[in-house]
């Protein structure tokens, strides 16, 4: 019984320090050849994962050379991509098949 109690206390402790690194889920949608929400904050040094999801019947190409991301997301389907921990500031992203009107940009705050 001695050692459960240390055993219980370092369990919780592991727990906690976990949470405290747990991802921050965002989800994006695509509609209309444009991203929603398109300004995004995010708490800084801390990853994050995004869910993209294309309303769209047209495939579209989640790009962000600031998260270092490249990704196909076909039409009415969607996709996972985990970046970060970022840094504080501001990471522009875009539907590359449709640059003109899929921006956005996700900043990261401390």
């Amino acid at each position: 019984m001695k050692n459960a109690i240390p055993a219980l206390a370092f369990a919780a402790a592991l727990t906690v320090a976990g949470a405290a690194y747990a991802d921050q889920d965002v989800t994006i949608t695509i509609e209309n050849h444009r991203f929603v929400p398109a300004e995004i904050e995010v708490p800084a040094n801390q990853r994050i994962t995004l869910t993209i999801v294309n309303k769209d019947a047209t495939t579209e190409e989640f790009e962000s050379r600031a998260l270092k991301v490249e990704k196909i997301v076909a039409g009415n389907g969607k996709i996972t991509v985990r970046v970060g921990p970022l840094n504080p500031g501001r990471y522009p992203f875009e539907g590359e098949f449709h640059a003109d009107t899929a921006k956005g940009v996700l900043i990261a705050k401390e």
